[in-house]
């Protein structure tokens, strides 16, 4: 139980602490948060685990955080400022890899004790990262659309563009990780693992997002609720001060 227990943890820091570097630093904190999340996601994904009786590679909470993070911008501040934090994990990603792989040219020291290490991630990372990449813009591009298509029409449909939260986030969300699941797997890692394999990764990493969409519900509710709370303490300064 200790890689469920490891991964049932990962997802309450991660997840609560999007909350918080949102609370801390706004939107630019989630925008940070997104950068912290499209590096670490890239190199946790080459570690594969057994955890829930299946096979599963890391990263999958990570790269799911990300999707909390457009959720909650296109919540709390609109599609553009959504839109933005992908751009930079789009950008990031690519500057990761380019200069990850410079790492690997340099003719190492003598005494250097490290080098192949790094050389043994980093080489095999490419293909990864890059899947990562051209996933990562597909999806989250298609995730922030769908976002608000779902908004539109439960704003168009019961004329109240408050409700349906939770619908919106989990519509977009679902769908748009399992386009993630099908693309990143067959991009990374076909040819890598036996079809089964393939199979069984697909699988459990859709079963982990469809988990982690209903567990990032909650948190959005709450960062929506806090950027109320202190537009409320905003306009009360206002008209104090007017």
């Amino acid at each position: 139980m200790r890689n469920e227990l490891l991964l049932i943890l990962n997802l309450v820091v991660i997840f609560g602490g999007v909350l918080l570097w949102y609370i801390w630093f706004g939107n630019t904190g989630l925008c940070c948060f997104t950068v912290l999340a499209t590096i670490a996601a890239n190199i946790e994904v080459l570690i594969l685990v057994d955890a829930f009786g299946m096979e599963q590679t890391l990263g999958n909470i990570l790269f799911a955080s990300t999707f909390l993070v457009t959720d909650i911008l296109s919540e709390v501040a609109g599609k553009k400022e959504a839109n933005r934090a992908v751009n930079i994990g789009i950008v990031t990603s690519a500057s990761f890899i380019i200069i990850s792989q410079f790492w690997l040219f340099y003719q190492p020291s003598p005494n250097d004790t490290i080098f192949g290490s790094i050389k043994a991630v980093f080489s095999n990372t490419p293909r990864v990262m890059l899947a990562g990449l051209l996933v990562y813009a597909i999806v989250q591009k298609f995730d922030v659309w769908l976002y608000h298509k779902w908004w539109d029409f439960t704003t168009k449909k019961f004329h109240d563009s408050h409700r349906f939260l939770w619908l919106r986030n989990n519509g977009s969300t679902l769908v748009s990780q399992l386009l993630n699941t099908v693309l990143f797997t067959a991009f990374a890692f076909w040819g890598i693992y036996s079809i089964p394999t393939l199979l069984e990764i697909a699988g459990m990493s859709y079963l982990i997002f469809i988990v982690t969409s209903l567990a990032d519900t909650p948190v959005v509710y709450l960062a929506r609720a806090y950027k109320e709370r202190q537009d409320r303490k905003q306009a009360e300064r206002e008209t104090i001060h007017s």
